[in-house]
């Protein structure tokens, strides 16, 4: 079994989670909407660039090493 002092601390420790919890600001459901897309869209960008990359850089070796 548990003692005093084992539930007074995890007492104490669940006070503090939930004093730190009221203190989270939580975002607007405008401002979270206009981050998802955000984060959304550049993902989509950086995805093309990292394909047109990789497509680029693999052509370029399939020439070079077509020239040996």
């Amino acid at each position: 079994m548990a003692g005093k002092q084992e539930v007074s601390k995890t007492r104490t420790w669940w006070n503090g989670v939930k004093a730190e919890w009221h203190k989270i600001i939580w975002p607007t459901r405008e401002d979270l909407v206009k981050k998802t897309v955000t984060v959304s869209v550049v993902s989509v960008v950086l995805g093309v660039i990292i394909a047109i990359l990789d497509f680029l850089i693999q052509n370029g070796i399939d020439v070079l090493l077509g020239l040996f």
